[in-house]
């Protein structure tokens, strides 16, 4: 366990979760962040709210929100296509907000790939509640050596296209 965890930090990990080791620049800010594996190529990412996520009515703030959204959704093309990627677009639909202390979690689903722009529907929730869906798209920049849990990618020479 980091030092960098307060105690609330650490004791709110629910099973099966472990601490992201994203813990510089922007991810240290918004931080910290979960992963729960689901199998190779699969994950869920969460994060507790604390009260740097909220905004001046002691919700999480929206911004966090997409920020969240962008990592959870994008995170799909790291895990399923061992690719480095930025976001070129990102879509969300607001339906409901998250409170000072909710372990809010996301997933992406790839639902399309071209020419190495890779199209993510996601969902955000709080238990059964949505809170956000939307769409990204994001663009591969390089590959890279697949890390543990990780599906190698196999380019466009490699799929016969």
């Amino acid at each position: 366990m980091s030092d960098d965890l307060t105690d609330a930090q650490a004791a709110a990990i629910p099973d099966g979760y472990s601490q992201l080791n994203w813990s510089r620049g922007f991810g240290r800010q918004i931080g910290p962040l979960y992963e729960q594996r689901q199998g190779p190529g699969e994950a869920v990412l969460g994060f507790r709210v604390e009260e740097h996520h909220t905004n001046g009515l002691g919700n999480c703030h929206g911004g966090m929100l997409m920020s969240f959204a962008d990592m959870a959704w994008g995170r799909i093309i790291s895990l399923a296509k061992s690719y480095s990627w930025v976001t070129v677009r990102l879509n969300c639909d607001f339906l409901s907000g998250a409170q000072l202390g909710d372990f809010v979690e996301g997933r992406g689903e790839l639902i399309s790939e071209q020419d190495l722009v890779f199209t993510v529907r996601g969902r955000i929730w709080v238990g059964e509640r949505t809170l956000m869906t939307g769409t990204g798209v994001f663009k591969g920049l390089s590959p890279r050596a697949p890390r543990p849990g990780e599906i190698a990618f196999k380019g466009p020479e490699s799929q016969g296209g």
